[in-house]
């Protein structure tokens, strides 16, 4: 037990002095190449045009340094473990068919998925004018990704039972595969949603990541809990440099990618009922637009002064900082309240 501890907090710090080191690297490219995002001001979206229009040029696709560095990190120590079995590096391999392979495949395809995205975006070529993919496109690619990933829990894991707390487990059947699609694709919309504001998604994945890691050492699946322990070192440099002013964005390869793959290990905890407070800010800002959207078709009138709602508390005034920081607070009072649910579910189940 000791040594799971020491491994996840050893490969977490690695994770961040990597990810701090390589990171000019990385910007370098980005600033060199001009691959900064475009904001539109297409008439739309006035507001948002308006509060965000310093921004136009910053690089976006920074959420490379966080797929980037799991997927080296746990690609080295996979190797180090073949070449040296016997050694104490051996130990520190996460990778297992088990518990890490599944996220891992979701990570990178939904991440390279993103890339493409991103450069759509600052490159104005492409049949989506430069603009990127439009929301239906990647609501029918989070659908897609979401469709494999639940015929492999269904036929590869056999995977029917959903957890429901202080009720126990329940039998739904074929009814995972719809509820697996809706969590999937739910979640990735509401993080790529969150990211708008310096800061705003990074720190309220970092704050997700580490409670399901959490939640994955209580469980026993300490893989599972490195990779994300790993993440969250990676999200602690990425705001290290994604802080007011950012130096570069996340970008759709990072905020599609690791809203994938937090449904998915939600879905692998069996904990996934626990998501909506473990992610509250994300279902706050995808519930702000999709009513916003509603009322704008139903009544002809907003009901807030932009969406997604941090947008919102922009335009009545709200430093970007204030927002990011409160918003920070409330998701990690949110968290706290489902790892007491978890425990407390854990403790009354025995």
């Amino acid at each position: 037990m000791e040594f799971q501890v020491i491994k996840i907090l050893f490969l977490a710090t690695f994770a961040f002095i990597f990810t701090v080191l390589w990171t000019p690297i990385l910007t370098n490219f980005l600033y060199k190449y001009k691959l900064g995002k475009k904001i539109r001001n297409n008439g739309s979206t006035p507001i948002f045009s308006e509060l965000h229009a310093h921004k136009s040029g910053t690089p976006t696709m920074g959420g490379i340094l966080i797929w980037g560095t799991l997927f080296f990190l746990i690609l080295v120590f996979y190797y180090l473990s073949l070449i040296f079995p016997d050694s104490i590096i051996a130990h520190l391999n996460f990778l297992s068919q088990k518990e890490t392979l599944l996220p891992l495949g979701a990570l990178m395809a939904s991440a390279l998925i993103g890339l493409l995205d991103d450069w759509l975006d600052v490159s104005g070529k492409g049949v989506f004018g430069g603009g990127g993919l439009r929301m239906k496109h990647r609501l029918l690619i989070y659908t897609l990704i979401a469709v494999i990933g639940a015929l492999w829990f269904y036929f590869k894991l056999d995977w029917t039972l959903i957890h429901v707390p202080f009720l126990g487990y329940f039998q739904i059947a074929w009814w995972y595969v719809p509820v697996f699609i809706f969590i999937i694709v739910a979640t990735s919309f509401s993080v790529n949603e969150t990211d708008g504001l310096d800061g705003l998604a990074g720190g309220t994945l970092l704050i997700s990541y580490a409670s399901y890691g959490i939640i994955s050492f209580a469980m026993g699946r300490y893989d599972l809990a490195t990779f994300c322990a790993v993440i969250v070192g990676a999200l602690l440099a990425f705001l290290w440099f994604n802080i007011p002013p950012a130096r570069f964005y996340m970008g759709d390869t990072g905020s599609m990618s690791l809203g994938v793959t937090l449904g998915i290990i939600a879905l692998l905890t069996n904990n996934v009922l626990l998501l909506p407070f473990i992610g509250f800010i994300f279902l706050l800002e995808s519930l702000s637009v999709i009513i916003q959207i509603l009322s704008k078709k139903i009544r002809n009138k907003k009901v807030l002064l932009s969406a997604p709602i941090h947008h919102h508390f922009q335009a009545c005034g709200w430093t970007e900082a204030k927002i990011v920081m409160r918003f920070w607070l409330i998701s990690a009072v949110a968290a706290a309240i489902g790892l007491m649910i978890f425990l407390l579910d854990k403790s009354f189940s025995f």
